[in-house]
């Protein structure tokens, strides 16, 4: 397996290196919206301590962030109103892992409604920041 790369994107995103959109953080974790979502409230959450994926991830790191998914996914569904919540997350780029370090995304769903194709269109930041600002009232 390649190893581990310290400047991929989200590891300048934990940097400041490049801007997010904060949704939640902790000691552990963070959590930001896609900037190309498949539908409103797409949210990524990742461990500060880099890994690859899933697949190198140390135990705990992958304890102490899939907590932290399991929250997110409970305020998107809340937030949006969604019917369900898809959690993906993707090793290696025969799965479809475009980004080399660890991440979940939770996607609110709602029946009916299909995904948006992860597009290299980014979305509006006045449109995330809103989102972002459903999904903190309900944290």
């Amino acid at each position: 397996m390649t190893a581990y790369d310290p400047n991929n994107i989200f590891a300048k995103i934990l940097k400041g290196e490049i801007p997010s959109t904060r949704v939640y953080e902790d000691e552990h974790t963070i959590a930001f919206m896609d900037v190309m979502p498949q539908a409103p409230g797409h949210v990524l959450v990742i461990p500060r301590d880099g890994s690859r994926n899933i697949l190198d991830a140390d135990p705990a790191v992958l304890q102490n962030t899939i907590v932290v998914v399991q929250k997110l996914a409970v305020a998107v569904k809340e937030a949006f109103d969604a019917d369900g919540v898809y959690v993906a997350q993707f090793n290696e780029p025969a799965a479809g892992q475009t980004v080399f370090h660890l991440h979940f995304h939770v996607i609110p769903r709602h029946e009916g409604a299909a995904l948006k194709p992860h597009s290299g269109t980014m979305e509006n930041f006045d449109v995330l920041a809103a989102n972002a600002e459903k999904i903190k009232a309900v944290l």
